[in-house]
């Protein structure tokens, strides 16, 4: 049996989940009412229940996420809540908190969120044991973990391929609540690691000034796709609930055509496509034409780059040229004849600020701006807003999605009988009672009538194959064909849905032990009914979630594997041959009133960010 491969693309809404399945997605994640990791990307039931429906013609699938840590007052809607998404027919659960694992559930499958961190095979193999059917693994990890953690614990794997990347351990991150109480475990994170900073060192020097600092720069480890399935990556999921249905048409369609090749060529042998149909594009897609932030391969190949995107927090766009000179009140940029009236383009101004251009008019290969600002010759011109692009992409017949079917047109004794067999092999059959005459000239209208089923218009088919057994050359009046087609289109679509097998599965409580003892705040148990499921698997020790119980001034607010020392050059284990001179800690971000102190944890290779009052040992450098 071929394993399955999928691409899960995000839906801020209903109308970005079927555009998400017209292009080509082979599942879709959508926030229901409530307890989503986006607090602004929520959907009615209803909603969720018409994505349900036009997934499933596709055999795609729809996961609702709920994976935000949950308050003992909130634990029953999020219970009755989850029974009304297993009765609208929804695939799968994205989870984080250990509540749900304790609750009267209908047997639906629940997949574990990045949000509960998984990074150790010991802990995602605890989980597969306990009941959960997929894991959605940390983004931090390399090619060489993701293949232990598949070996060792089994279970269905999936992982971010494209899109923003958390600077922080997915769950992990307080800094968000510990200056404003939003937290980002409950779905309103504020972005803190979007803001500028000063970086200051333990001398009390300011290194850098008024630079993003912890903003990096966007996924995209597309070309490793082949490398992760053989991992045991499954599904490859899009970042992006917030995304515009632009992003989201570009993102699938681009991942489609990438996965396919490898479907139909190297990978064909083992590996399938995850649900039906064949997609057809208007445009072409590019992940450089809508919103990124410059792209990284993160950790997949370990670490061996720069991934910061210091300069601004905002979508950096495409490449086109440098400035080449100021005319008059117009840029001349190389490859200029690219760029369309509308364009909006970046560029990074002399106070290293990212800094931004609307075109009013491009025309033979200069640009004039709405507002003509200073730019240096041989400045790096970025397009962040390709106009042009945009208005293709925006258009529904952009990305169709067809299922391929065959027909048959035969006679029968009272009449005409017409088969539709689609690609999966279901088939639909409709009888017409009509009296048999022949043709007035005598002569066969099989092509006419291979024409009028040929045209399947707005329907999700293609006939691809179209037959005709006559005996004679019978007659038949175009409204009735067309009323033959209709019909076995629309029972077709009535029978895949009855068709449609969604996997359940019913929870079994366990009492398996968890590998750890010992829990510290960064488990997020913020509920008596997580804190009961992790005593029953042995825990004794629970610290209450950061959310309820944070110390303000002197706590950790984020562990992440992102390193400003790396940045900076002044790696002691990765650099060590052009660290020069050592920075002197402790170093601190500044932004106003906001201080943190970076602690550097050599041994696992990560950097903790703690608030300004913390006390800690600043590790020395026992690596030379």
């Amino acid at each position: 049996m071929k394993k399955k491969i999928e691409i899960l693309a995000p839906a801020k809404d209903l109308i970005g989940g079927m555009a998400a399945i017209n292009s080509g997605a082979d599942a879709v994640y959508i926030g229901a009412p409530q307890f989503g990791a986006r607090s602004n990307a929520n959907n009615s039931i209803e909603d969720v229940a018409a994505l349900v429906q036009y997934a499933h013609l596709f055999n795609a699938q729809v996961f609702v996420v709920m994976n935000t840590i949950l308050y003992d007052n909130e634990l029953e809607t999020c219970r009755s809540m989850i029974w009304e998404l297993y009765d609208i027919g929804v695939d799968a659960l994205i989870i984080q908190d250990m509540a749900i694992m304790e609750m009267d559930l209908p047997p639906i499958v629940l997949h574990a969120s990045t949000q509960a961190n998984n990074r150790d095979a010991d802990k995602i193999k605890f989980l597969k044991d306990a009941g959960i059917k997929r894991v959605v693994l940390a983004r931090e990890l390399n090619l060489h973990q993701i293949k232990t953690i598949y070996d060792e614990a089994d279970v269905e794997l999936e992982f971010f391929v494209t899109g923003a990347l958390c600077v922080s351990f997915s769950g992990n991150c307080y800094m968000s609540v510990a200056n404003g109480e939003r937290s980002a475990n409950r779905g309103s994170c504020a972005q803190n690691c979007r803001l500028p900073y000063n970086l200051i060192d333990g001398n009390g020097e300011t290194l850098i000034r008024n630079s993003h600092l912890l903003s990096i720069k966007d996924l995209d480890i597309s070309e490793q796709i082949p490398n992760l399935i053989e991992a045991g990556i499954v599904s490859f999921k899009i970042e992006g609930r917030l995304k515009d249905v632009v992003y989201v048409k570009n993102n699938v369609s681009y991942l489609r055509q990438k996965l396919d090749s490898y479907l139909e060529g190297a990978g064909s042998e083992k590996y399938m496509k995850a649900s039906s149909g064949t997609c057809t594009y208007t445009f072409d897609s590019s992940l450089s034409r809508t919103f990124n932030r410059g792209y990284t391969d993160y950790f997949v190949n370990d670490r061996h780059s720069s991934i910061g995107s210091w300069e601004s927090p905002k979508s950096k766009g495409q490449y086109i040229g440098k400035l080449i000179r100021t005319v008059g009140n117009a840029y001349e940029i190389e490859n200029g004849e690219l760029l369309n009236n509308g364009d909006g383009l970046c560029f990074i101004n002399e106070n290293n600020e990212a800094d931004g251009i609307y075109v009013n008019k491009a025309e033979n290969g200069k640009i004039y701006p709405n507002v003509l600002k200073e730019v240096k010759d041989g400045t790096f011109i970025y397009r962040n807003n390709d106009a042009a692009f945009i208005k293709i992409v925006e258009r529904e017949d952009s990305a169709v999605r067809k299922l391929s079917t065959t027909l048959l047109l035969t006679e029968t004794e009272t009449g005409f009988e017409l088969i539709a067999t689609d690609e999966d092999g279901n088939v639909s059959v409709v009888n017409l009672e009509h009296v048999k005459e022949q043709t007035k000239t005598g002569e066969s209208i099989e092509e006419n009538i291979k024409t009028q089923l040929a045209k399947t218009g707005f329907t999700p088919y293609t006939a691809d194959e179209i037959n005709i057994m006559f005996s004679q050359n019978w007659f038949l009046p175009i409204s009735k064909i067309n009323e033959m087609r209709r019909t076995v289109y629309d029972q077709l679509t009535e029978i895949r849905l009855a068709n449609y097998k969604r996997e359940e599965h019913q929870l079994v409580k366990t009492s398996h032990p968890y590998p750890e003892t010992k829990l510290d705040f960064m488990y997020n148990v913020s509920n008596k009914t997580a804190r009961k499921f992790y005593e029953r698997h042995g825990v004794t020790e629970i610290e209450k979630a950061f959310e309820l119980q944070w110390d303000p001034g002197k706590s950790r607010v984020m562990t992440t594997k992102y390193c400003i020392k790396y940045e900076l050059k002044k790696c002691p284990i990765h650099q060590k041959d052009i660290v020069g001179v050592k920075v002197k800690e402790p170093l601190v971000l500044k932004q106003g009133e906001l201080e943190y102190k970076l602690k550097f944890n050599c041994k696992p290779c990560e950097m903790e960010i703690w608030e300004k009052d913390a006390e800690f040992e600043i590790e020395e450098d026992h690596f030379h």
